[in-house]
């Protein structure tokens, strides 16, 4: 840790501070369920919303990862691998919304979405943002520059229809209007 405190643009808040920090940098031998309790309770109490968390540990278990990643794990360096250049990069990469984690971890996410997907996503008629069937096929027609006559008229539904679900869809996500909804579809996916 030392060795980050002369390192340009990296700068150290004391433990008081943390709550502020942009990338928390954790620093353990096993990730145990405490460590995941903890990184939770700091992504909770985090003043900063955008705030990443860096984890440098032997190992973390497949069923740690999702939790971890949800409290805003960004990337995840093995000790034995870990020297200052690589802490460094994982450390800026992270704070630039860049994931560092081996491969095999991202195969465990990658099958967490999928069972995730396919066990409570479609199952409920949603897509991985949230949004239903329906929602996307107005989006989709939104973002081909229909209005909402045209879009009842392509879907086959009332103008009334057509505008419940996007009043209902701005209201659920907390979207402040139509281009935000298309944007916010493009950004998870779903268009």
């Amino acid at each position: 840790m030392a060795s980050l405190r002369s390192t340009p643009g990296i700068t150290l808040l004391p433990p008081a501070r943390r709550r502020e920090a942009d990338v928390l940098l954790i620093t353990v031998h096993q990730t145990t369920e405490n460590v995941i309790r903890w990184m939770e309770e700091a992504a909770t109490e985090s003043t900063n919303s955008e705030m990443r968390i860096v984890l440098l540990a032997e190992t973390i278990s497949e069923h740690h990862l999702m939790r971890a990643v949800v409290s805003g794990l960004a990337g995840f360096l093995p000790r034995e691998e870990a020297d200052r250049d690589r802490l460094v990069k994982t450390i800026r990469d992270s704070s630039r919304n860049r994931a560092l984690v081996p491969e095999q971890m991202v195969g465990w996410l990658l099958e967490q979405v999928r069972t995730i997907q396919r066990t409570v996503l479609v199952p409920n008629g949603l897509t991985v943002g949230g949004l239903q069937e329906r929602e996307v096929e107005v989006l989709r027609l939104l973002a081909d520059g229909l209005d909402t006559v045209e879009i009842a008229e392509r879907l086959n539904y009332s103008e009334r229809t057509i505008k419940n679900i996007v009043s209902g869809m701005l209201t659920r996500l907390n979207l402040r209007n139509r281009s935000h909804a298309v944007a916010y579809a493009m950004r998870c996916g779903a268009l």
